[in-house]
Parts: structure tokens; sequence; C-alpha cells
């Protein structure tokens, strides 16, 4: 049986993320996190629209 393992997966998404964002300047950085959230949000409002059809 799989155990889930939070806390690696939390580093894991923290490395990838610090490997995305390196070399970035603070501007850089603050549109990276802007256009994820954007992302993010479109993300989730395409599935409550298909929670709510299915």
């Amino acid at each position: 049986m799989y155990k889930l393992d939070c806390v690696a997966l939390k580093r894991r998404g923290a490395d990838h993320v610090a490997r995305l964002m390196a070399g970035m300047s603070t501007q850089e950085q603050l549109e990276f996190w802007r256009k994820r959230t954007e992302l993010m949000r479109l993300r989730q409002k395409q599935q409550r629209k298909q929670s709510s059809m299915g």
C-alpha cells in the first residue's frame, strides 16, 4: 500500500518552484506569482463548472 509523505511532497514542490524562479529579479518573481495565481483561478473555475454539470 502506498503511503503519502506530505513533507516530501511539499519539499519536492518547493524545490521545483525554486528551480523555476532561479535567477529572477524581485519584479520577475512578482510577475511569476501573478501569472501562476491567475492560471490557478482559471483551473478552479473550470473544475467548478465541470462539477456542477456532472
